[in-house]
């Protein structure tokens, strides 16, 4: 932990006692502190999803209403260098073994690769319309990208080219891999499919009771946590059945979710310009904390090997730059 604080060199925001009546008492430190701010010089509009290369302390954001994505060093806390000529770039995925970014187009439907040490462009693959969510399959280094009216795509990078499709009823959200088991949200279905990523086949199609199902993750039991925006639901589903396990109200316009497996909770990042902490036990979900970040801000990046949240925080109409937020956890 005393690595991590200096390699951000910035000390933790001190809570201060409040006053009630005639006792002091101690005011509860958040779960969420905002250790920092990096800003996004010349960013306008909304942005997308995050990556990030460990080894060398960089965050990829795709800068969707840009189109650029910005480099982020971490350690000199700036910008070094910015890709543009991107079509409305939404997803963005990182593979270490062959040092390749991948940056998924929403505008002309592609998936751009670059080499992530210098950025020079390598290669190009069209899939179709609306390419989106990107992610990496560990096992192999492949590449699963959701598009179009409904698909998902496995892409070997070195090609770059795609091997198979795993086809669905409509424009795939987020989705989570589990072993050769991949769960994908279909909001404009209605349903979270169930696919098998080695044969390419569908295994399972649920229809869960909540609607606009849209950022997913899975907890230390591989069950699936969904945000469903409908509702304002946080649902934490079973990973063989697709039965809810337990649900609790959560904030609006969710984008992200991640489960933090050392405190057992979850943070749910909302346009309405918060993040949520919800903790898990036996009995179900607790509501832990309502975190401010800024309206808009959607989209988030939990690091477990750096023990810190990344929000992206949006231009605002007032004049506010964009910037990454970065928010430290502590414990109960």
């Amino acid at each position: 932990m005393r690595d991590v604080l200096r390699f951000f060199g910035i000390a933790a925001l001190a809570i201060l006692p409040a006053l009630t009546g005639e006792a002091a008492e101690a005011a509860t430190p958040p779960l969420l502190v905002q250790e920092a701010s990096i800003p996004l010089p010349g960013t306008g509009g909304r942005i997308d999803h995050m990556a990030i290369d460990l080894a060398r302390k960089h965050l990829f954001v795709a800068e969707l209403g840009n189109g650029t994505l910005d480099v982020v060093d971490l350690a000199g806390g700036k910008v070094v260098h910015r890709i543009t000529g991107l079509k409305e770039p939404q997803g963005v995925a990182y593979e270490p073994k062959s040092d390749l970014l991948a940056v998924a187009n929403g505008g002309d439907g592609s998936v751009r690769f670059y080499s992530a040490g210098d950025f020079t462009p390598r290669g190009a693959l069209a899939l179709g319309d609306d390419a989106d969510n990107v992610r990496i399959d560990e096992r192999n280094g492949h590449l699963l990208v959701g598009y179009g009216a409904g698909a998902l795509a496995v892409i070997d990078p070195a090609g770059p080219r795609k091997l198979k499709e795993i086809p669905l009823p409509a424009h795939p959200e987020s989705f989570r891999q589990s072993g050769s088991r991949v769960f994908i949200n279909v909001p404009d279905a209605g349903r979270i499919v169930v696919a098998d990523l080695d044969t390419g086949k569908v295994t399972a199609d649920w229809k869960p009771k909540f609607s606009s199902n849209f950022p997913m993750i899975l907890d230390d039991a591989g069950n699936v946590a969904v945000v469903f925006r409908g509702s304002s639901k946080l649902a934490l589903l079973d990973k063989d059945s697709g039965a809810i396990i337990a649900s609790v109200d959560t904030c609006g316009d969710a984008d992200d979710l991640f489960f933090d497996a050392t405190r057992k909770r979850f943070y749910v990042s909302c346009g309405a310009g918060v993040v949520d902490v919800v903790g898990r036990d036996q009995g179900g979900f607790r509501p832990l904390s309502r975190i401010k970040t800024s309206g808009g801000a959607r989209t988030s990046l939990f690091v477990p090997d750096l023990d810190r949240l990344f929000v992206a925080a949006r231009a605002g109409v007032l004049g506010s730059a964009a910037s990454i937020l970065i928010f430290r956890p502590t414990s109960d």
